[in-house]
């Protein structure tokens, strides 16, 4: 019989909660314990799905083999670097760090102590990218909406840091070539940061992206469309569909995959759990991460230069 893998949950906000949830109804995991500065939250998770409640994360290190860190970018690098440290596997919610330093530093650390780290780009465990990106085999333009209604939530940090970098995730793990050449606008609305941000990224062999991202819109769209010879492919990370044009015998084919339409978070947790029970590179790894935080730094210093 498979031993469980102990988890906790440090920050047990919005998305937090989800991750216990989850955990909770995974085979070979134990939820041990949830973790947050607010004791009263803590405890209400912690009733909720029958583990224990802490609000010091040291008081986690020797009961559990694995952590979900999702509390504000700024504690993302500190909760890192005291689990990791100790050899805990960690799923870093994103954006990884704040800066591509403490990426680095974590990443040394995880190779030092032989721990997992996995980083939290839920949208690569979306089933209608799953479905269709082994077709995706030579994207030479690729076009990206991700709108949002305005909410508190995630506004420590800009619109590219809080919502682009999903899709920068995935456009690097797609193209798969260095970045030659990035543009970038964005303007403040409601935050101190960019409320909304258009970026184009060419790469080293041509491919070139086009990527708007704003959380001031009225509804919520999350486009993902994709152009390569003989093809083109629009993904609906929101909706989890996806269509795939192809030209056949001098005709345009359209066909309307179907969908699984599983739970993306509960499939990467599935998948960091597996990480950690055979030690392989997890899906969405530290260095992955560190280069999708790279770019979207890089484009929002571009921002704060073209708009200050």
């Amino acid at each position: 019989m498979t031993q469980s893998i102990r988890v906790a949950v440090v920050g047990v906000g919005h998305l937090g909660s989800i991750h216990a949830r989850v955990y909770s109804q995974l085979e070979s995991v134990q939820l041990v314990a949830v973790c947050d500065i607010q004791p009263d939250r803590a405890r209400a998770i912690a009733e909720q799905f029958h583990c224990d409640a802490v609000s010091d994360p040291r008081d986690l290190l020797g009961r559990v083999d694995a952590v979900s860190i999702a509390v504000p970018t700024p504690s993302h690098y500190p909760l890192a670097k005291l689990f990791l440290s100790a050899g805990v596997h960690a799923l870093v919610e994103k954006p990884f760090t704040r800066t591509v330093q403490e990426a680095d530093r974590l990443l040394k650390l995880a190779r030092q102590n032989n721990a997992v780290l996995q980083v939290g780009h839920v949208e690569r465990f979306n089933a209608a990218l799953r479905k269709v990106h082994t077709s995706l085999t030579d994207p030479r333009f690729v076009e990206v909406h991700r709108l949002a209604p305005f909410q508190p939530r995630g506004t420590e940090v800009g619109v590219v840091l809080d919502l682009m970098i999903h899709d920068l995730d995935i456009l690097l793990w797609l193209v798969k070539s260095p970045v030659r050449r990035v543009e970038a606008v964005g303007v403040r609305v409601l935050t101190p940061f960019e409320d909304i941000a258009n970026a184009r990224v060419t790469f080293q062999n041509g491919a070139v992206a086009n990527l708007t991202a704003s959380r001031i819109s009225k509804e919520a769209m999350r486009k993902f469309r994709i152009f390569q010879p003989e093809a083109y492919v629009s993904i609906d990370f929101l909706g989890q569909a996806a269509d795939l044009f192809r030209r056949q015998a001098g005709q345009i084919s359209h066909e309307r995959l179907a969908i699984s339409g599983e739970e993306p978070l509960r499939a990467e947790l599935a998948a960091f759990a597996e990480a950690v029970r055979t030690r392989n590179t997890p899906p969405v790894s530290g260095p992955e991460a560190r280069e999708a935080l790279a770019l979207a730094l890089k484009i929002t210093r571009l921002i704060h230069k073209n708009h200050p």
